[in-house]
């Protein structure tokens, strides 16, 4: 079973995946579990501080060192060995790749820090964090949704978690972009879907689908057209295709 331990002020904001959908029912079904840790309960004080000001003055609180190290300590003791991964603008990229190496050990742990304020004491940083991760380069309230996304994206790829085949015609299942979609009815407000969707011929719907995966990616996403090349993920029609699209200037907006 999939395992994460998270230390976090605001254990409340994670039953957006412990009890609402895909990673609702994949924890209901054992694949994988979660405990939360809240790091004030170690504190001895009466205010239960967690964060203090920072040396050398600048604005906002720093999360402290001590009450983390010893919320990481219970975690250990709890049985949980695993990497532990914080979460700042500073970190490495959250990707595909990174996910799906994480679910592919279905008995996988992970200790996740949820920092708050300014940020956490770079000596805890430097001692006991294994990874910092970053969901893009922009700044959040805290790493609670940062944890949430990470948590969210490893789970639904779990075998069993979704189905198979929906796992890997995803957007980056492919090394592309996704191609866009459509449901009932035919005709909304006027635009029709398109024909070749309502054809059920199934070879048509499949090119279809995979040139409108790669123009998206052209337009919006190049540098993973590099990536899926150098990868052997494109074919000698994917390529032509590709020729075409530059051929007739459409470029990315």
């Amino acid at each position: 079973m999939l395992r994460f331990d998270v230390i976090t002020l605001f254990p409340g904001i994670f039953e957006a995946v412990t009890a609402q959908g895909i990673t609702s029912r994949a924890r209901r079904r054992g694949l994988w579990c979660a405990h939360f840790w809240n790091p004030r309960l170690v504190t001895s004080d009466v205010h239960r501080t967690v964060d203090e000001r920072p040396f050398g003055g600048g604005p906002g609180m720093v999360m402290m060192a001590e009450p983390l190290y010893r919320t990481l300590e219970m975690i250990r003791a709890s049985g949980n060995s695993g990497r532990v991964i914080a979460f700042a603008p500073s970190g490495r990229h959250l990707t595909d790749a990174w996910v799906r190496e994480a679910s592919a050990d279905a008995n996988g742990q992970y200790v996740l820090v949820c920092g708050r304020y300014e940020g956490i004491d770079e000596r805890f940083l430097s001692r006991y964090v294994d990874e910092i991760i970053s969901l893009g380069d922009f700044v959040l309230s805290g790493a609670e949704l940062a944890a949430c996304a990470l948590m969210d994206a490893v789970v639904r790829q779990l075998p069993g978690a979704i189905k198979e085949l929906s796992a890997l015609d995803e957007s980056f299942g492919t090394g592309l972009l996704d191609a866009p979609h459509y449901t009932r009815p035919e005709v909304w407000q006027g635009e029709q879907v398109p024909e070749v969707l309502l054809s059920g011929h199934h070879a048509n719907i499949a090119r279809w689908t995979r040139e409108k995966s790669l123009e998206a990616t052209f337009k919006n996403r190049p540098e993973l057209i590099t990536i899926a090349r150098s990868r052997g993920l494109l074919t000698d029609r994917d390529e032509k295709f590709l020729k075409s699209l530059k051929a007739e200037g459409c470029e990315r907006d």
